[in-house]
């Protein structure tokens, strides 16, 4: 079963609690199966790299982990504040609204 996510690859998003609170990005990929999202800039980790060809370095890179999609909330467009969203319409035509000022979402 795959469950729904409320953002989609490329919205902008604030983190809502945690260690990265407050820290905004762009969605790069999302998971529906795990309920994760991956934010550019947020949720720095380390990572043990192995050269896998000759030449190649190795060493220690940093890189985006995953975070559940529950503690991110979008970004409206045209408020620019963090805010929940709405659907508007039916069907094929249903859209992304803020709750906040009713703009809609790409």
């Amino acid at each position: 079963m795959i469950k729904k996510v409320h953002v989609k690859t490329g919205d902008t998003v604030v983190v809502i609690n945690g260690k990265n609170r407050g820290k905004q990005g762009k969605v790069m990929q999302v998971s529906p199966k795990e309920g994760k999202v991956i934010v550019e800039g947020v949720n720095m980790v380390t990572k043990h790299v192995k050269p896998r060809q000759m030449g190649e370095p190795g060493g220690l890179i940093k890189a985006e982990a995953a975070l559940y999609a529950d503690k991110v909330q979008l970004i409206c467009p045209k408020c620019g504040k963090a805010t929940r969203i709405g659907h508007d319409g039916t069907g094929k035509d249903k859209k992304r609204v803020c709750k906040k000022c009713g703009a809609k979402f790409e």
